[in-house]
């Protein structure tokens, strides 16, 4: 996609991301794929580090502008572009952009219609707000992480998916998204809280419902989604790889067991959790029989609810992936393709990641500074340029 035709659905929205990592990034991510233009606000720095051969998918879509937060016209500069903005996002503990000067109150001066996102682990206030935490710890904290893993184990240590990006960077997203459509209504803008601790406590919901009505158990391994189930786990083949199975619906569990051959009657009941362990023994040896591939040539594309266990490098290259362009090549690196996918205003990848300082004079210039004044910010230090 050329850097002058954007296109989405959030053509024309302009949003200033404080550069961090995680969630912050995650959301600018999703609003740049999306169309918005969105300045990414990095430290100076000098051509030659790490970063000039790393290229971050993360990263893809928008400009970058250096600026050197520590001095006071530096900090002026992003007032100015907070000025043009709707929204600004950021991912610093409390109180970090109040003690540079771009807190919520300082924008609200210069915008009063600005959505102000801030993601942070534990919120925004409350007794572990100014403490260091990651994801493992947040997840820790609501009771999802207590419920993954096996029996007499300790949990494992997930991805960093579930508080990161999935209850910060994705509840940013709405929560940003919903706001901008109310200050257009209401001429105000608001402060978004996003604690990834309360963005996965909302996607508990389903599970905390089971639990309060008493069939979810606080044991792991011993529940219906949590692996204990013997008709929603993953099982090792042949060749040593692994396959899932969800058929957790009875007309699903029943093209299940006739397409296994396995009459149910001998065995204990579907429901019963008492009988899951000898259920899982069986398919175990079952499913040993064969390699993955061949039960992909069984079991893919029925109504049994099966997917092989695809390591990262194998899952571009599945055909449902490659059909539905589910990865893209971009910059050389193969990467998520934009979601989700929208049918008249569709989204893309805008413009390659950027290096620091990228865009300075650019993005200065299309966002409302004379030439003369962006030369004097560079010349003093106030921002910088990548060489």
């Amino acid at each position: 996609m050329s850097a002058t035709s954007p296109t989405g659905p959030l053509v024309g929205v302009r949003v200033i991301e404080m550069s961090g990592k995680g969630p912050a990034p995650f959301c600018a991510m999703l609003l740049a794929d999306m169309g918005a233009d969105v300045i990414r606000i990095d430290r100076p720095t000098k051509p030659g580090r790490a970063h000039d051969n790393y290229i971050d998918p993360q990263l893809r879509g928008r400009r970058s502008v250096a600026v050197n937060l520590k001095n006071p016209d530096g900090v002026e500069t992003v007032l100015k572009l907070v000025e043009q903005a709707e929204v600004l996002i950021e991912g610093f503990r409390p109180g970090v952009m109040e003690r540079l000067g771009l807190g919520p109150e300082d924008c609200k001066v210069r915008n009063a219609k600005l959505v102000y996102g801030r993601v942070t682990g534990w919120g925004q206030d409350g007794p572990l707000a100014g403490a260091a935490g990651h994801d493992l710890n947040y997840i820790a904290l609501t009771g999802a992480l207590h419920a993954i893993g096996n029996a007499g184990m300790p949990p494992p240590a997930p991805l960093a998916l579930i508080g990161d990006f999935g209850g910060g960077g994705t509840f940013l997203t709405i929560g940003v998204l919903a706001a901008v459509l109310e200050a257009r209504t209401s001429g105000r803008g608001q402060v978004i809280d996003a604690a990834m601790l309360d963005g996965v406590n909302a996607m508990l919901s389903f599970t905390r419902g089971l639990h309060a009505a008493g069939w979810w158990l606080d044991e792991r391994e011993s529940n219906l989604f949590d692996g204990g189930a013997h008709m929603y786990a993953n099982y090792e083949t042949k060749d040593g790889k692994a396959i899932s199975i969800a058929p957790i619906e009875v007309e699903f569990y029943d093209q299940f067991m006739a397409i296994m051959g396995i009459d149910p009657t001998e065995m204990p009941a579907r429901m019963d959790r008492k009988g899951w362990p000898q259920w899982k023994e069986k398919l175990a040896a079952i499913f040993k029989k064969k390699t993955r591939d061949e039960w992909c040539a069984i079991l893919e594309g029925t109504d049994v609810c099966f997917a092989p266990v695809l390591t990262m490098g194998e899952a571009p290259d599945h055909p449902h992936n490659r059909t539905r362009k589910t990865f893209v090549q971009h910059e050389g690196v193969i990467q998520p393709a934009p979601a989700p996918r929208f049918s008249r205003t569709p989204s893309a990848i805008q413009r390659p990641s950027p290096k620091p300082g990228e865009h300075t004079a650019e993005v200065l210039s299309d966002w409302g500074l004379d030439d003369d004044t962006v030369a004097e910010l560079i010349d003093s230090g106030a921002v910088g340029v990548y060489d």
